[in-house]
C-alpha cells in the first residue's frame, strides 16, 4: 500500500472498538446467541451458520506450545486446487503479551485455514453468572480481531507518542493565519517554554531576526509557510539560521521542511513545520572544510618560508584573527632539526604572519619587529617572556590556551620546529549585537582539535622542506654510486654514454643503464626508468641493475629476462616488517629496455617493458625505431613480453635512452624523437661527440624535470680468424675427432699451452652432449679477450656441477672443468642449450 493510500484508510478506532470489531453475543453456556456481520467478515460464517454452535467450534485455546499460523497468514483451504504444497508448519507469533486484558486466540475460518485473532469479553448487564437454567439468555459478548490488525494498530499509536515526546526532530503545526496550535517535547526544549506560554503565537514572533540562507527560497519564515499552504509544495531541508530563545547569545542554524496539512475533505486548516538543529555538523563542515584547504594550500613548495607564510593566510580570517608562525633558525638557515633542551635553548624566527584585525595583531608583541632590509631584519629573531603562552608551550611541548591566544608547537618526532599562535579578537557588533560571521571569541575544544591537526600538518609540510636539500644530496651520492663508474671496452660494440640527473626542485629521479658482458662475446645493453623521485627510487634503481645483471649472467633471452623481472617486481611485501623487508612496492610502473647483440652473428635480440624503443642507426645514416612490441611497465603483471630480432650491419648504432631526453614542457615525445633521429644521422667524429650534440640539442639546459639516460653502441663483428665452429654427430667416436679439433686450432692460433686444458674440457662437454643430448652437435672456439669453448646440442638439460662419493663411478668430469676454467654455465636456445667454458690466456699471450 501507498503511503497516500496509508493515509486515505487510516483509521484511529482501535480495531477491538465495538463499532468495527467481530462481535459474538454468548449465552451462560457460551453457545453463539449473536452473530456479527464483521464476525462472519472475519470467520467466514454467516449468522444462520453460527448461532446456536459453541464457541468451540469457531474458536480454540492458543496452545502453551507447538507451531502456530503467523499473525498474517492466511492460506487457502488445504487440498484446494490452486494450493501451495505443505512445507512445514506455520510460524509462532512473534514476541510480546498479548495487551491488558485481552486474549489470544486461535480461530478457524469456514473455507479451513487457521488464523490468530485478539479477543476480549464484556459481560451484559443483567445477566446471570453460569447461565443457569436460562442458559439461552445473553449474558456475554466477545469482541475480537485479527492480531496483526491490532498490532500494526498500536505500532501506529506508539509511532505518534513518539513523534510528540522522544523524537529529537521538533515538530510545530501553524494554522492558516500562521499561529502555532501544536508542538512537540523536542520544539519545546527549544523554545524553553511549556507550550501554553507560547500557543497562538506567530512564527516570526518565535525567531525574530532569523531568516533563510538557502539559495533560491524566500528569507522570511512567513514567505515561506504562506507559499506551501497557497501551492501544496513541500519544501524539504530549507537551511534557517537565527537565535532560539533557550540559548539567546548563539546563532544556530536548523534543517527545516514544510508540508501542507489537509483533513478527511480536503480542507486545508494549516502547515506543519520540522526542524533540526545542525549546527554542530555545520561547524564540523566548515572545520573539514578548512582542512581541505590547507591540504590544498599548504606544502606547494618545498621552502620552510613560503611554507609558514601559507599557514598564516589560509587560516585568517576563517579560524583567526592573526595568526603567527615563529621556525627554528638552524630549521630556516641550514636544514637542521633544533636541538632540544626547553625555551632557552630554542632561537626563533618569525617568518609568516597574517591579520585582518589589528586589535588581534596588538594583543601582544608587534609584528615583525626591527626594520626591514637585510634577511636578518626580514625575519627577526623573536623571544617570548617567561610564562607567556609561547613560553609555556616550548617548556611543556603541547599546545596552550590562554583566553582568546592558542599556542601550538610544531612537532616532528621528539623535536619542536617552531610555534603557530593563533589569536582572536572580540566579535563586532552591529546595533548592539554580534555579527554572526567570522570565529567565535574563545577556541571550543573542536576548534582546539581542529588547530592542533593544521599544525601537524603544517609541521610535516615544514619537515619535509627541511629534509628536502638533505635527501637530495644523499640521493644523488647514491645513484652516483649506483651507476656504472667505468665501462670496460667490449670486443662486441664501442660504448659513449651520458647521464643528467633532474633538477632541483623535481629532485634526483630513478634512470640508469648498464652494458653487461655476455658468453660468447656478446653484451647485454640495459636502460631504465623507475618511477617517483628521491632516494628511494636511486634506491630501486640501484636493486633493478643489480637484478638486471644477474638475471643476464644465467644468458636468459630478453624476453624471460623481463619476465623474471616483472614477477621479482610485483611480488607482494611484508605488511608486518618495516618497507626495506619488502622487494620495493613502489618499483610498479617502472620500464625497461634490454638489449642483447652477438657479434659473431651480427644478431640484435631486444624487448621492452613499457619504456621507449631503441633508435638504429645504419651506416649510411638512416635512422629507424623498430617496431618492437611494448610490453607493460614492471610490476604490472599478467601480460608477456615479446622479443624482436634483427641483423645489424657492421658499424650500426645503438641508442637506448629514457623519456628524460626526448619528453619536455614544450613538446611531446613524437618531436622529441625526431629532434633525436636528426642528430644521431649527423656523422661525428666520435660517440662522445654524438652523445654531446644529442644532448645539447634536446636538454639545452642541461636540466630537465625528469632525469636523462642515454647509451650509444657502434656495433662490431668478429674476425673470421677468431672464430672455428663444427658441426659433429652425436656418435661416441665424435668425442675424439672433437679433441683433434680442438687441438689443431689451438695450434694454429699459437695457443698449444692451453691445449692439455681444452682438450679435458672438450672432452667432458662432448661426451656428456653425446650421452645426455641429442644430435647434431656443434663445437666452437673464440679467441678474443679469453678463450671461449662451446659445445651445443639440442637436448634441454643442463649439467650439475656436484661432488662425487668415493665409491661413485662417474660425476667428476664436470668438477673437473670447473677447476681448469675461469668461468662456464648454459644458455638455451629454442633448438636446444649451449655449454660454455672461459679459459684465461697464459701470460705471454697478454704481453
Amino acid at each position: 500500500m501507498s503511503a497516500t493510500r496509508a493515509a486515505d484508510a487510516a483509521d484511529f478506532r482501535g480495531p477491538l472498538d465495538i463499532s468495527r470489531a467481530a462481535t459474538v453475543v454468548l449465552d451462560g453456556r457460551d453457545t453463539v446467541v449473536g452473530w456479527s456481520p464483521a464476525a462472519t467478515a472475519l470467520l467466514g460464517y454467516s449468522p444462520r451458520e453460527a448461532v446456536g454452535r459453541p464457541l468451540s467450534a469457531f474458536l480454540a485455546p492458543l496452545p502453551a506450545d507447538g507451531p502456530l499460523p503467523a499473525a498474517s497468514d492466511h492460506p487457502v483451504t488445504p487440498g484446494a486446487p490452486g494450493a501451495p504444497a505443505a512445507s512445514g508448519p506455520p510460524a509462532r507469533p512473534g514476541p510480546g503479551p498479548p495487551p491488558t486484558g485481552h486474549e489470544i486466540r486461535l480461530a478457524r475460518h469456514r473455507d479451513g485455514h487457521e488464523l490468530l485473532v485478539v479477543t476480549t469479553l464484556c459481560p451484559l448487564a443483567g445477566a446471570r453468572d453460569g447461565g443457569g437454567a436460562g442458559g439461552g439468555a445473553p449474558g456475554r459478548v466477545l469482541v475480537a480481531a485479527e492480531l496483526g490488525e491490532l498490532r500494526q494498530w498500536e505500532s501506529r499509536l506508539a509511532l505518534l507518542q513518539g513523534l510528540a515526546t522522544q523524537s529529537p526532530v521538533g515538530l510545530a503545526i501553524y494554522d492558516t493565519d500562521l499561529r502555532l496550535t501544536w508542538s512537540n517535547t523536542a520544539y519545546e526544549r527549544e523554545i524553553g517554554k511549556p507550550l501554553a506560554e507560547y500557543l497562538g503565537m506567530r512564527a516570526d514572533e518565535l525567531y525574530s531576526g532569523g531568516r533563510f540562507v538557502t539559495p533560491g527560497y524566500p528569507s522570511t519564515l512567513e514567505a515561506v509557510m504562506h507559499h506551501v499552504i497557497d501551492t501544496g509544495e513541500p519544501i524539504l531541508d530549507l537551511h534557517f539560521q537565527g537565535t532560539p530563545p533557550s540559548d539567546p547569545g548563539t546563532e544556530h542554524l536548523w534543517s527545516c521542511s514544510y508540508y501542507r496539512l489537509e483533513d478527511s475533505h480536503g480542507h486545508v486548516f494549516g502547515v506543519c513545520e520540522d526542524a533540526f538543529d545542525i549546527s554542530d555538523r555545520q561547524r564540523a563542515q566548515q572545520r573539514l572544510a578548512l582542512l581541505v584547504e590547507v591540504g590544498r594550500r599548504i606544502g606547494t613548495v618545498l621552502d620552510v618560508v613560503t611554507t609558514a607564510e601559507e599557514i598564516a593566510e589560509v587560516t585568517v580570517p576563517e579560524f583567526a584573527a592573526a595568526v603567527r608562525v615563529d621556525i627554528a633558525r638552524v630549521t630556516v638557515m641550514s636544514g637542521e632539526l633544533p636541538a632540544t633542551g626547553g625555551p632557552a635553548a630554542m632561537d626563533l624566527l618569525r617568518v609568516g604572519e597574517h591579520s585582518v584585525d589589528p586589535a588581534a595583531a596588538d594583543a601582544a608583541e608587534p609584528l615583525y619587529p626591527g626594520a626591514p632590509g637585510s634577511p636578518a631584519d626580514r625575519y627577526p629573531p623573536v623571544a617570548y617572556p617567561p610564562g607567556s603562552p609561547q613560553d609555556r608551550s616550548l617548556a611543556s611541548g603541547g599546545l596552550v590556551l590562554d583566553d582568546n591566544v592558542l599556542v601550538v608547537p610544531l612537532r616532528v618526532g621528539g623535536s619542536v620546529l617552531g610555534l603557530v599562535t593563533f589569536v582572536r579578537s572580540p566579535r563586532p557588533r552591529v546595533s548592539g549585537r554580534p555579527l554572526a560571521h567570522g570565529p567565535a571569541t574563545t577556541f571550543d575544544n573542536g576548534e582546539v582539535a581542529l588547530a592542533d591537526e593544521l599544525a601537524a600538518r603544517a609541521s610535516v609540510c615544514i619537515d619535509n622542506a627541511r629534509r628536502f636539500t638533505r635527501e637530495r644530496s644523499a640521493s644523488l651520492a647514491l645513484q652516483r654510486q649506483l651507476l656504472p663508474h667505468h665501462v670496460p671496452p667490449q670486443s662486441a660494440v664501442d660504448i659513449a654514454y651520458r647521464y643528467l640527473p633532474s633538477d632541483d626542485v623535481t629532485g634526483v629521479g630513478g634512470d640508469w643503464f648498464d652494458v653487461i658482458p655476455l658468453s660468447g662475446t656478446r653484451v647485454g645493453l640495459v636502460v631504465g626508468d623507475v618511477v617517483g623521485h628521491g632516494l628511494q627510487a636511486a634506491a630501486t634503481m640501484g636493486r633493478l641493475r643489480t637484478s638486471v645483471r644477474a638475471f643476464a649472467q644465467l644468458d636468459m633471452a630478453p624476453d624471460e629476462l623481463l619476465t623474471r623481472l616483472d614477477d621479482l617486481v610485483g611480488q607482494p611485501g611484508v605488511p608486518q616488517g618495516p618497507p626495506s623487508d619488502a622487494y620495493d612496492e613502489l618499483t610498479t610502473g617502472a620500464t625497461c629496455l634490454y638489449t642483447v647483440y652477438d657479434p659473431v652473428s651480427r644478431r640484435c635480440v631486444m624487448a621492452r617493458a613499457g619504456h621507449l624503443p631503441p633508435a638504429v642507426v645504419h651506416p649510411g645514416g638512416r635512422v629507424t625505431f623498430p617496431d618492437l612490441p611494448a610490453g607493460p611497465p614492471l610490476g604490472l603483471g599478467g601480460l608477456p613480453f615479446e622479443s624482436l630480432e634483427i641483423e645489424l650491419p657492421v658499424g650500426s648504432l645503438l641508442a637506448l635512452f629514457t623519456d628524460g631526453l626526448v619528453e619536455a614542457r614544450d613538446h611531446d615525445i613524437d618531436q622529441g624523437l625526431d629532434a633525436l633521429g636528426r642528430v644521431l644521422g649527423t656523422p661525428a667524429a666520435s660517440l662522445d661527440e654524438l652523445c654531446d650534440r644529442a644532448v645539447s640539442a634536446l636538454v639545452p639546459d642541461a636540466t630537465t624535470a625528469d632525469d636523462t639516460a642515454l647509451l650509444l653502441a657502434r656495433t662490431r663483428q668478429l674476425d673470421e680468424g677468431q672464430v672455428a665452429e663444427w658441426e659433429l654427430p652425436a656418435e661416441a667416436v665424435t668425442v675424439g675427432r672433437a679433441r683433434e679439433l680442438a687441438t689443431g686450432r689451438l695450434t694454429a692460433w699459437g695457443l698449444e699451452e692451453l691445449s692439455f686444458a681444452t682438450e679435458l674440457v672438450v672432452s667432458e662437454l662432448v661426451t656428456n652432449a653425446v650421452r645426455y643430448g641429442g644430435g647434431p652437435l656443434r663445437l666452437r672456439l673464440i679467441r678474443d679477450r679469453t678463450l671461449l669453448c662451446e659445445v651445443a646440442d639440442t637436448g634441454h638439460t643442463s649439467p650439475h656441477l656436484r661432488h662425487s662419493a668415493e665409491d661413485d663411478e662417474g660425476g667428476r668430469g664436470l668438477f673437473i672443468v670447473a677447476q681448469l676454467v675461469q668461468r662456464w654455465g648454459t644458455r638455451y636456445t629454442p633448438a636446444g642449450k649451449t655449454i660454455w667454458t672461459e679459459q684465461a690466456f697464459p701470460p705471454a699471450e697478454f704481453d
